[in-house]
């Protein structure tokens, strides 16, 4: 029930913000789970984990104060225009093409020795999954409306959630895959760097959403974007660590 709330808000927020700010806060659940979970679960949270939640906090506030403060796309007409521009369609055969060759070719030889390859695959299907719903949410406000446009609307929303399923649907196969390969802490910490990076990268072409961000901003979100991933990889990949702030105060006993 509260992983349905969480991707209904979830979706809510990519419909009402920049996707530029939605995307990387994602991260905030990793840092407020392991708090939770130290006190709940009585899992072990070493003092770099918390260091980790520390900056996880630290850079998202740093991305909402630079982030962009108006959306780019507010219309299905804008949206259908941003779908058909040159840039974004020839962004998106790139992806396809490397898609085809990671899942046919280079998934089967190298996927289960290889982290990457499973990384690339999931995180280029970002470039379908997150433009798609903020498509379905920019073109479901048109199709209740009593207008020639409404049965646009209505097509471009059926495409675009076949989409979004047909994404979701790979993603979760190939983390299936990848969390039987390799170790999650690791895999969940390289992903969501790659993953958010190549979402902000397809939201970029497709949304323009930074042709309104300055050059402050502009290196305000990428501190800021950089801090949440150290975050990240502090709480995910050095968890295992036995080690606490206490173990600063023993004495350093040198032995002959």
């Amino acid at each position: 029930l509260t992983v349905a709330l969480g991707q209904i808000g979830n979706f809510l927020a990519y419909t009402a913000v920049p996707t530029v700010l939605v995307t990387p806060l994602g991260a905030l659940g990793v840092p407020f789970g392991s708090i939770l979970a130290s006190y709940l679960l009585k899992e072990k949270l070493n003092i770099l984990g918390k260091l980790g939640c520390l900056l996880s906090c630290a850079g998202s506030v740093v991305l909402i104060i630079h982030s962009p403060k108006s959306e780019s796309v507010t219309t299905q007409a804008e949206l259908e225009e941003k779908l058909t521009n040159p840039v974004f369609v020839g962004y998106l055969c790139v992806v396809l093409l490397m898609l085809l060759l990671l899942i046919f070719w280079i998934a089967p030889a190298h996927g289960p020795t290889n982290i990457m390859v499973y990384i690339s695959i999931c995180s280029l299907l970002g470039s379908f999954t997150v433009p798609s719903t903020k498509g379905i949410g920019l073109a479901a406000q048109d199709i209740f409306h009593n207008n020639p446009s409404s049965q646009r609307a209505l097509y471009l929303c059926l495409v675009l959630l076949a989409v979004l399923g047909c994404s979701i649907i790979i993603q979760f196969r190939y983390i299936n895959k990848a969390l039987e390969c390799f170790d999650s802490s690791v895999f969940g910490a390289i992903y969501y760097v790659v993953f958010t990076t190549l979402v902000l990268l397809a939201s970029a072409i497709l949304f323009r959403e930074w042709s309104n961000v300055g050059v402050v901003d502009f290196l305000g979100m990428a501190c800021g974007f950089t801090t949440v991933s150290i975050g990240i990889v502090l709480i995910q990949v050095f968890k295992e660590f036995n080690f606490n702030i206490g173990d600063l105060n023993k004495p350093n006993m040198k032995t002959d």
